[in-house]
């Protein structure tokens, strides 16, 4: 029997996508197209690989140990052509990086100016997204890799710590905050907290205290820009604001349950979409940076 890997990728994209539809617009294809792929696959094997009675579609039992071991061949297929790649020395076309806003841009930056001073001729885009919408969008789009501050982990992802960053609670040294030696929530609640839009729209910053009035900017340089015209508080990556606080432009909230908070950001991508020539390298630099 000669298996087709386009029709078990049929398969995983429609389990992942949850709909014939949506994995017909991840493929780039027509649905009917999709369909047939997912039939000729059953045909090949004898077996129902999906359950179409419910609304959304699902695998059989046999579905999911087929998928199982699918998958498998879809990542070594794709270790394979990435080590034809390698061997023959080749640069992929193009390169998608999804980068959370909350983390330096500057060290994404001299990653990808060393890469091209190298001369790799990939087309390189780099997108900014907030919260859950870094990884909407490194999945919808099936970006090549993610610089993100939280995710949620599944088994088709790798991931590796970088470099761990540093928030701080901050407001304007005119505020009323600034001026108080000791800060309770309840006394945080009464006052303007300014947070990041979620870009994928579903959701927002789990670091906001839960004020009556609540401030949503585009970005982490607009926030720094209403801190310092004393619109409210928020926290801010230490890196941002480090200028300020030294010249007290910025200063630190006093708040009694902590006023700093770290975290480490991961860098991720696909298992079963290996990186070409530039995106290794890229990993490669920004584990340096790191």
């Amino acid at each position: 029997m000669s298996l087709d890997l386009n029709f078990m990728l049929a398969l995983d994209t429609v389990v992942r996508e949850g709909s014939v539809a949506k994995a017909a617009l991840r493929l780039h294809k027509a649905q009917s197209a999709v369909s047939y792929q997912i039939k000729q696959l059953e045909q090949q094997l004898g077996l129902d690989l999906l359950d179409r009675d419910g609304y959304r579609v699902k695998l059989t039992s046999a579905g999911e140990v087929v998928l199982n071991e699918g998958r498998r061949l879809l990542i070594q297929a794709n270790q394979l052509e990435a080590l034809s790649r390698e061997l023959n020395q080749e640069w992929e076309a193009k390169l998608f990086v999804i980068v959370d806003g909350i983390l330096s841009l500057q060290t994404v930056l001299k990653a990808l100016k060393d890469l091209a001073d190298e001369g790799a001729p990939t087309r390189v885009q780099v997108k900014v997204e907030f919260l859950r919408g870094v990884q909407h969008r490194f999945e919808s789009k099936k970006a090549d890799l993610m610089i993100v501050k939280d995710y949620t982990p599944h088994p088709h992802l790798h991931a590796e710590n970088l470099s761990e960053i540093e928030c701080v609670l901050c407001v304007a040294p005119e505020h009323a905050l600034a001026q108080m030696k000791k800060v309770s929530l309840t006394q945080l609640q009464e006052h303007t907290e300014l947070s990041v839009q979620d870009s994928s729209q579903s959701g927002n910053d789990e670091h906001v205290f839960g004020s009556e009035r609540v401030f949503y900017l585009d970005g982490f340089f607009a926030k720094k820009e209403a801190l310092l015209m004393g619109l409210g508080y928020g926290w801010m990556p230490s890196f941002l604001v480090k200028d300020e606080l030294k010249k007290r432009k910025l200063v630190e909230v006093r708040f009694d349950e902590g006023s700093r908070y770290r975290f480490v950001p991961r860098m991720v991508r696909h298992r079963d979409q290996a990186l070409g020539r530039a995106g290794r390298r890229l990993v490669e630099l920004l584990r340096a940076e790191a």
